[in-house]
């Protein structure tokens, strides 16, 4: 389910990046891509959130998620609107989109290191998983 929502989201952000570039989207049509987009793409980001907190002990899981959370968002935050801002100032479609297409090979690059990296966790006890630390034998 990650990997198929992270491309899905990736191919779609670079099909309507394609879309406006060749100025055939209005902005009730951008807008009604954007939606579908982040649909995809908020359940890719919600689902790998939790996966990569389940595939630490119990004790640092609230950490992981934490950490993991930050790094995406402070990475997003920083240089999204910097770089959107330059390509937006440039007030060519065809800047803007080389944008989408970035946006949307990174989701698909996401997409493809949950394939090869994901922890197959589904219906599995957590513990089986990531055993906790205080199962250890001390």
């Amino acid at each position: 389910m990650i990997s198929a929502t992270y491309a899905l989201s990736g191919a779609l952000m670079i099909g309507t990046g394609w879309l406006f570039a060749a100025s055939a989207l209005g902005a009730v049509a951008q807008t009604a891509a954007w939606l579908v987009i982040f649909f995809f793409a908020s359940a890719a980001a919600s689902s790998a959130y939790m996966t990569v907190s389940e595939s630490f002990p119990l004790e640092l899981r609230a950490i992981a998620i934490a950490i993991f959370y930050s790094f995406g968002t402070g990475a997003g935050g920083l240089i999204g609107p910097v770089l959107f801002g330059a390509l937006i100032e440039s007030g060519s479609r065809r800047e803007i989109l080389w944008g989408y297409v970035l946006g949307g090979g990174l989701m698909i690059g996401a997409a493809l290191v949950e394939v090869c990296f994901g922890v197959n966790a589904e219906r599995r006890p957590l513990e089986e998983v990531a055993a906790p630390l205080s199962s250890a034998a001390e």
